[in-house]
């Protein structure tokens, strides 16, 4: 498993922008994909943007055009930049990487995100 930190959430009101950033605590993240996921009270966790070793994206249906999911393996982030933001953007994001032939599946804590005026 790889240790995950979010951050870069906050609030913003709608038409806003934020960048979230993912550190991970592995020497071999160019091996992951990773991804970003978000939870609203009362729904179940859905995919927003992954980003896989060969740096392929994609992108909820909600969100492209949007955001963009990025990495950076040297640094060992991966980062996403959120644009304008909208009142149903609103959740916890949380950071996953998966290494599928190994079985890795690492989530990290979370970051709150609430769009609103």
């Amino acid at each position: 498993q790889v240790e995950l930190v979010e951050s870069g959430g906050g609030l913003v009101q709608p038409g806003g922008s934020l960048r979230l950033s993912c550190a991970a605590s592995t020497n071999i993240f160019s091996l992951y994909a990773m991804g970003w996921y978000r939870q609203a009270p009362g729904n179940q966790r859905e995919l927003v943007a992954g980003i896989g070793t060969d740096a392929s994206t994609n992108y909820a249906d909600s969100v492209k055009g949007r955001f963009t999911i990025s990495r950076d393996n040297a640094k060992k982030m991966v980062y996403l930049q959120m644009n304008s933001l909208k009142p149903e953007d609103t959740g916890v994001y949380y950071c996953n990487a998966k290494r599928y032939a190994q079985g890795i599946n690492s989530w990290g804590q979370g970051t709150q995100v609430t769009v609103s005026s």
